[in-house]
């Protein structure tokens, strides 16, 4: 089956997973990984992306960016590639690619999923047993949204200002969603539309997508249609 071309559109909010290479660390330490966010913060201000969140796991990254136009998300994650994977390989001696093939991305509509989307990237060291609370996890934009640090990468979408009139409101309010822990079932529509491609939102969303794009935008239902 032909494999279909990545779905991206300029002014959505995208989610972003890419994977190292057969399940290998993308970052032994964390000079690793703040020579990925220097690279990431160069790129996305080059290309006008804006970057709501993100997560550095030991063999993955996923980035929550909304891009100026069509192009830049697949631009910015080739910048991000060439700088990151070319400085990895000089400093450990190695060689080849890192990371596992073409990086996942799907679109999201803006409410209610790129609030949730945030909340489940923020809260994937909690999934993962790694911290218990995601503001522990120090390579996120947890701490960021929680008002522990300023974090110069983040740029907050217009739905952020919704959570509070005050930056303790929002805080608060968001330390809030990110104490509730997001379980299997709701975790799951995050995890299988960046895996497969497919955007998720509503029919009226999905509907206004497939006015800008030939491209499928949800599975077909299997088996063969219903007789009338």
């Amino acid at each position: 089956m032909a494999r279909l071309p990545r779905l991206a559109l300029a002014g959505h909010p995208h989610h972003v997973l890419q994977r190292g290479a057969s399940g290998r660390p993308v970052f032994v330490d964390d000079a690793d990984r703040q020579a990925y966010l220097d690279a990431l913060r160069e790129a996305a201000a080059t290309l006008r992306v804006a970057v709501h969140g993100y997560v550095l796991m030991d063999d993955h990254v996923h980035l929550l960016l909304t891009p100026p136009d069509d192009a830049a998300v697949g631009r910015l994650m080739q910048a991000l590639g060439r700088r990151y994977v070319a400085a990895f390989n000089r400093r450990h001696g190695r060689s080849g690619s890192l990371w596992e093939g073409r990086f996942r991305a799907t679109l999201l509509e803006t409410q209610p999923h790129l609030l949730g989307c945030l909340r489940y990237i923020e809260q994937n060291p909690v999934r993962a047993g790694r911290v218990a609370h995601a503001a522990e996890w120090p390579w996120s934009s947890a701490a960021h949204h929680l008002g522990h640090r300023r974090d110069p990468l983040i740029v907050e979408p217009a739905v952020w200002w919704h959570l509070g009139n005050t930056p303790f409101d929002r805080e608060t309010a968001w330390r809030a969603r990110l104490d509730d822990f997001m379980g299997p079932r709701e975790a799951r529509p995050y995890t299988d539309s960046v895996v497969k491609g497919w955007a998720l939102g509503s029919g009226a969303f999905l509907a206004q997508l497939a006015a800008m794009t030939d491209r499928p935008l949800a599975a077909r239902p299997r088996g063969r249609p219903r007789k009338a």
